[in-house]
């Protein structure tokens, strides 16, 4: 982005996803440079729809917060935006009438799955329709639906812990286990798929992250430097 379209909102909204993944500052480096912008504004957008629907006790307010964005996404459509997140992302031709159709799909997937199966099902309609916003930013193809259900599991196991957990690793590990345990599934079970650049980027920091043994943990430069070189290399 350009000196003149920085906006004070739009920044903190991509200052707390950086927060997250501070690794973005060494990873980005193998995004081509006019995509990082987008790539970020994005990653960021992500993060606000799974926080509300898997954030807080209560999913209440989460749930409101979808239904605004969902209106939110249908004005996207439209060239009318309110989000500051909009300033980044509302003028690129990708769809986001698809993506704010699949948003109500993520109340759904606040429930405790059954298992590993059943994680990658719940996502499946939102991860498509993100897969295909994907594959218009970053000019790529639709097929990575995989890794993008894949990189979600493991945005809420980094959020939300324990809860995040399917009943399977429950019954197997019990309460205080359970967030290591799904952390170990999810990397030995991860899968193989081709995706967009930004996508592989953000899955093999997610894997690696898994592997050390805390989702929620950046990993150190070096590290994410060279897992996001291998990334890169698809």
């Amino acid at each position: 982005m350009t000196a003149p379209d920085r906006d004070e909102a739009l920044d903190s909204f991509l200052d707390k996803w950086r927060a997250r993944w501070p690794e973005w500052g060494v990873a980005q480096v193998f995004v081509p440079l006019h995509q990082r912008d987008t790539a970020l504004a994005w990653a960021a957008l992500l993060q606000e729809l799974t926080d509300a629907a898997w954030g807080g006790d209560d999913a209440r307010p989460g749930e409101a917060k979808l239904a605004w964005w969902m209106e939110e996404l249908q004005g996207w459509s439209r060239g009318v935006r309110r989000h500051p997140l909009g300033i980044a992302l509302q003028k690129l031709p990708a769809p986001w009438q698809v993506l704010a159709a699949a948003v109500p799909s993520l109340r759904e997937t606040r429930e405790r799955p059954r298992d590993r199966d059943d994680a990658f099902a719940m996502l499946k309609s939102f991860a498509q329709a993100a897969g295909e916003v994907e594959a218009s930013l970053f000019s790529g193809t639709a097929d990575g639906l995989a890794l993008v259900q894949a990189g979600l599991l493991h945005a809420r196991l980094a959020h939300t812990g324990e809860s995040a957990a399917p009943l399977s690793v429950l019954a197997r590990s019990g309460e205080g286990a359970m967030a290591h345990a799904w952390g170990d599934e999810l990397s030995r079970h991860w899968p193989n798929a081709t995706a967009t650049r930004p996508r592989r980027l953000w899955a093999a920091l997610a894997r690696q992250r898994l592997r050390r043994g805390d989702a929620a943990t950046p990993l150190p430069p070096w590290s994410a430097l060279w897992t996001a070189w291998h990334g890169a290399r698809g």
